[in-house]
């Protein structure tokens, strides 16, 4: 546990050793980092994470972060596919471009691809369908649905399962970094509503490292008197988290960034405080962050 100590009292300070980039998103990172080191500037198509502060870090280094219109003006260079992983059609264009790929695509986010396609092309002859739990328009999600030509139904919560014809066999996948709870009850419901005995394939491919955060976080924020959570504005997976905390300790404070600290959340000299964050999270900021809560 890191702690300060001033003339008044003891303040501590704990940064949650379990919070921060998850394996994913390092191998990504990393690959991005020495890409960097040997060949100069890639080109990240969409932000490599959810954190502004740590893209802005690797911009300054060589990456820069470009979208699906700036590929298609590209005539060279190298093009860097993120953790979230991309859909058929974002490889071949690199391809018939003939731009260099490097590939972060997390393992897990990759084996799911394939295990969508498969079931993809199974439910063809059944004339099923595919349904994803997911937020629309995310970047795994795209590369998800892009698996099954973009015909997958997304279900972004249990009352969308209306989308689903019950006549027709299902299969349901999930957005790795998505709600268990939530999964069970979208299963639950499509099973409810099938009709004719008509088959209904349940996949949990929620990864086990991401959705085990929320019940730990709930045990560090517990722990202590304040809750600085750290994580991006854009990230769905820190607003999760963080309202997890928030669930259980009301005094739990989101910031993207230590400029977002304010004094008035430790006017009562708490005698300890946590700082956690998201799996886009980068350990550095959350180290400044704790440095910076010493100095009220």
């Amino acid at each position: 546990m890191d702690s300060s100590v001033n003339n008044k009292q003891s303040l501590y300070v704990e940064i949650d050793d379990k919070s921060g980039f998850c394996f994913g998103v390092v191998r990504a990172i990393s690959k991005a980092e020495e890409e960097i080191g040997n060949n100069g500037t890639i080109y990240s198509l969409g932000d490599i994470v959810h954190n502004d502060l740590e893209v802005e870090r690797l911009n300054n280094k060589g990456m820069q972060t470009i979208d699906h219109r700036d590929l298609e003006n590209m005539k060279e260079g190298t093009v860097f596919f993120r953790a979230h992983g991309e859909p058929p059609e974002s490889y071949q264009k690199i391809k018939e471009k003939g731009l260099k790929l490097i590939d972060a695509t997390c393992p897990v986010v990759l084996k799911l691809q394939q295990r969508v396609r498969v079931a993809y092309e199974e439910m063809k002859d059944k004339k099923g369908q595919i349904a994803i739990y997911g937020k629309i328009g995310h970047a795994e999600v795209k590369g998800l649905s892009g698996q099954t030509n973009h015909e997958a139904i997304i279900l972004e919560k249990e009352e969308d399962v209306r989308l689903i014809d019950p006549g027709r066999p299902v299969v349901l996948f999930s957005q790795t970094t998505k709600s268990p709870e939530v999964f069970k009850n979208i299963a639950a419901a499509l099973r409810r509503r099938a009709i004719n005995n008509v088959e209904v394939q349940i996949n949990d491919t929620i990864c086990r490292q991401v959705s085990n955060r929320a019940p730990h976080l709930q045990r560090f924020a517990r722990k202590h008197d304040v809750v600085i959570f750290v994580g991006g504005a854009k990230s769905s997976n820190a607003q999760s988290l963080y309202k997890s905390c928030l669930d259980v300790n009301p005094q739990t404070h989101f910031i993207s960034s230590p400029e977002d600290l304010q004094s008035l959340w430790f006017a009562s000299r708490p005698q300890s405080t946590g700082v956690c964050g998201a799996t886009s999270t980068p350990a550095w900021l959350m180290k400044i962050v704790a440095e910076k809560i010493r100095t009220f």
